[in-house]
């Protein structure tokens, strides 16, 4: 009844590995599933998915179709998917994205923007919604903030 979410990627269907104890830095340009075991800065740009892995400590501007989070990621990143987030993983930056997965024991901190896609033979453009601060405090200073501040995630199980 209940499915477990699995990393495991085989490497068949993985195109590029920066593996556990590998630091890259610089730009990767590609159109394949991208694995990040080890550490990452600069600039990600694929036209395929993008997994960090938990131990992957990413530093970049990244642009992927779907985006898998189990370990710590810093900046910005726009998926033209899905964003998943896993129970291991960390999220920090400002993000862009058609559809947000977050597990339970996640964390999310940072600006997000959520965009819909465009349905087939609507003739609508995309819409865009932004989501203001998940703090407390009055709605006018959150409203100038514009930001997500640290967020644990408690997913329901049905």
């Amino acid at each position: 009844m209940f499915k477990k979410d699995n990393l495991e990627v085989t490497s068949d269907k993985v195109n590029t590995i920066i593996g556990k104890d590998t630091f890259f830095n610089g730009t990767i340009k590609g159109k394949g599933l991208i694995r990040i075991d080890g550490e990452a800065e600069g600039n990600i740009n694929n036209q395929g998915d993008v997994v960090v892995g938990e131990g992957g400590r990413v530093s970049v501007e990244m642009k992927a179709r779907n985006i898998t989070i189990a370990g710590r990621y810093e900046g910005t990143l726009e998926a033209e998917g899905k964003l998943e987030i896993k129970r291991t993983g960390t999220a920090v930056g400002t993000f862009k994205v058609n559809a947000l997965v977050i597990e339970e024991g996640a964390v999310l901190s940072g600006a997000m923007q959520m965009q819909q896609k465009d349905q087939p033979g609507s003739g609508q453009e995309k819409k865009e919604k932004s989501f203001g601060s998940l703090n407390p405090e009055p709605a006018e200073k959150n409203k100038q903030q514009g930001v997500l501040n640290e967020v644990k995630s408690k997913e329901k199980v049905l």
